[in-house]
């Protein structure tokens, strides 16, 4: 602003320039500081313009491609270009209607032809698109137009709703094909685990059956050297015996087991020792 000290002088403040007119027409610019005028010539300050940095924000409702409505919200950072202040000043009496008018035309020439999700993506060579068509329009009027940026698209309500909501559901479904993925794992590796275990007590079977062999051959062999007159078939039959004695006693000290009926007498006991000789003797010709 200009602050009037005596009739003769004004002062122009920082980051600003005064237009100067003598009889109503453009004499010159004022910079920053004092200046002398001569009224009685004609002289006086028309007006000052600020050569600060001016942000504009212009919101501007149009549709894509694929015709969803948007609202774009810009942000217009422009500056009056000092050597051209004469020009902003005289050229255009409302600047930021005008730098509005042009964002709304390229926008809305623009935004058409870009479907809604390319638009999020491209929303950077939207604000290029419209920095360069201002910085040749506006740079007649003696302003530069020094940043754009795209702040915010706001699609409608239930647009954004819908979208949302599909992403929701891919979630859902990519959520599902790793759960999905985490039981196969897991049934698998419960599946290996059970055969590793069947494998193993299997191992464990064949080895207390090998003893057990093992075992009974060295008593055959220690009975029949010890006794003399003996045969191993007679020593089997009584080590048969004497099992099926200890299989009984368990049966009777073992609280949790019901009553249990069996045939019992020594001919029965014969015919348990031929089964299991029988068995054995089987199994050893199908091993061969």
């Amino acid at each position: 602003m200009v602050n009037a000290f005596f009739v003769f002088c004004g002062c122009v403040d920082q980051a600003s320039v005064g237009v100067v007119e003598k009889w109503g027409r453009f004499l010159r610019l004022a910079e920053p500081g004092l200046h002398y005028f001569n009224p009685f010539a004609g002289e006086c300050v028309a007006g000052t313009l600020t050569t600060r940095v001016q942000s504009l924000d212009v919101s501007v409702e149009t549709k894509t491609k694929d015709n969803v409505f948007v609202q774009l919200i810009c942000t217009i950072q422009y500056r009056v270009v000092k050597e051209n202040a004469d020009d902003a000043f005289y050229e255009l009496q409302n600047p930021q209607q005008q730098i509005q008018a042009y964002v709304f035309d390229v926008v809305r020439a623009l935004v058409p032809r870009i479907n809604l999700d390319d638009l999020f993506e491209q929303k950077n060579d939207v604000a290029k698109a419209v920095l360069e068509e201002l910085e040749k329009v506006m740079a007649d009027y003696g302003y530069s137009i020094k940043n754009i940026l795209m702040v915010d698209i706001i699609p409608d309500a239930a647009v954004r709703k819908a979208m949302n909501d599909i992403n929701a559901a891919q979630r859902l479904q990519l959520a599902s094909v790793y759960k999905g993925e985490a039981e196969k794992i897991l049934m698998v590796k419960k599946a290996e685990a059970e055969a590793e275990a069947k494998y193993l007590s299997g191992v464990g079977i064949a080895k207390q059956r090998q003893a057990i062999t093992d075992g009974l051959r060295e008593n055959i062999l220690n009975f029949s050297h010890s006794v003399s007159g003996t045969s191993a078939k007679e020593v089997m039959d009584l080590i048969m015996i004497t099992q099926y004695f200890d299989t009984i006693k368990e049966l009777g000290d073992s609280s949790k087991n019901t009553t249990v009926f069996i045939p019992h007498g020594p001919g029965h006991v014969k015919d348990i020792s031929e089964q299991i000789r029988n068995g054995m003797m089987q199994a050893s010709s199908s091993n061969v």
